[in-house]
């Protein structure tokens, strides 16, 4: 069903050289470190790394259309596997250091650290939250463990819950919160996807207590722990940056949720499954998620821009998720990183993707001719 120029083999896959392009992101932990050292225009470095440079290197080495052996052992893929482990101790030493050092830096004025803080928002929306991503849905302990102190870090704990229970379950349907609607631009996403992600996460949880007959308020609800991390991390920003740290620990987690929330919103946007009646609706497929195989962006988000495969077998590891033909999976035309930024321009974002999903339907959908319900979001909610 995929396409590929070569497809490579698990013994292949064990080699470090084959994953070092991934642990380039781990290179953001100096460099954010060294913004705080030298002040002034670095401060600027962090988004413009992120966002820019990744962009212009997509367009310098292209797409990477190959796709690894899916079977490929746990043990072949440890150089893949160990860079989402090594970097949850890396973002909590530089989270927290970077709080106890610039509120005590003289070079630094409060804008300065400010925009710092801006720029570990960044990284630790674009990596952390991502990294979470990949760690969450992993069956070992100490890898959930670590997605939940990432998520804790940005004080979104709540999206593991929404994004396992609810989001995988009803992408593309009126039940998801996550599913961008088509027409619907990136400011009025945000705020609603901010209300109802957070209760959904709740009820889901709540509902799968009471199908053990156990109230919501049973210690074995999540939340609890999601909310004891959460202040454990509020108050050690406090202690060790007193108010100011604790702002500057704020600001970092609230450009990180809004990070993650636009690459929510570009990765199905318009998309749907097709309602086949009395609330039932398809099976999810790679074309209800955007793919792209932009080789940079997707050596810094690890894969997560294969999204079509990730969403038809959420299961598989990041080194191993598949990329598709255009005929199998809508294609964004660049990375995330452009995708994101465009994002934010509602009239450019419209520009770019609205013909992108009228051709989809038409691909996909022949026989639907009324999107309205689709376009609204007013189709039955899935049983």
């Amino acid at each position: 069903m995929t396409s590929s120029k070569n497809h490579i083999a698990a013994s292949e896959m064990s080699r470090l050289s084959r994953a070092l392009p991934f642990w380039l992101s781990l290179g953001l932990i100096p460099l954010a470190w060294l913004c705080a050292f030298i002040g002034g225009w670095s401060i600027a470095l962090l988004p413009l790394v992120t966002w820019f440079l990744f962009s212009i290197l997509d367009a310098a080495v292209g797409l990477n259309l190959d796709n690894n052996d899916p079977q490929t052992s746990e043990d072949d893929l440890f150089w893949y596997r160990l860079i989402t482990l090594i970097w949850v101790p890396l973002q909590i030493i530089t989270v927290f250091g970077l709080i106890f050092y610039a509120t005590r830096a003289p070079h630094l004025g409060g804008w300065e650290k400010v925009f710092l803080f801006f720029g570990v928002g960044v990284i630790t929306g674009t990596v952390g939250i991502n990294y979470s991503h990949e760690l969450m849905h992993q069956r070992n302990r100490l890898e959930r463990l670590w997605a939940d102190l990432l998520l804790a870090m940005v004080l979104y704990s709540h999206f593991r819950s929404e994004h396992l229970l609810v989001h995988h379950r009803y992408v593309a349907t009126p039940r998801d919160p996550v599913t961008a609607l088509y027409n619907e631009g990136f400011h009025r996403f945000y705020p609603r996807v901010l209300r109802q992600s957070f209760k959904s996460a709740f009820r889901a949880e709540a509902a799968m207590l009471a199908r053990k007959d156990k109230p919501w308020t049973d210690l074995s609800n999540p939340f609890f722990k999601y909310w004891a991390l959460q202040a454990g991390f509020l108050l050690a920003a406090l202690i060790l940056g007193g108010w100011a740290g604790l702002g500057l620990f704020l600001v970092q987690a609230g450009v990180a949720i809004w990070q993650l929330e636009l690459v929510n919103y570009i990765e199905h946007y318009g998309l749907t499954r097709k309602h086949l009646g009395d609330g039932k609706y398809e099976h999810v497929q790679p074309r209800h998620s955007w793919n792209a195989s932009h080789k940079a962006s997707n050596w810094l988000l690890i894969n997560l821009q294969r999204h079509s495969d990730h969403h038809y077998k959420p299961d598989r590891r990041f080194p191993v998720l598949q990329t598709y033909r255009a005929t199998e999976a809508p294609q964004l035309p660049y990375g995330y990183p452009v995708m994101t930024m465009a994002a934010m321009i509602p009239p450019l974002w419209r520009r770019m993707m609205n013909p992108r999903v009228r051709k989809w339907r038409a691909m996909y959908y022949p026989e639907i001719t009324d999107w309205r319900h689709y376009k609204a979001g007013t189709n039955p909610l899935p049983r």
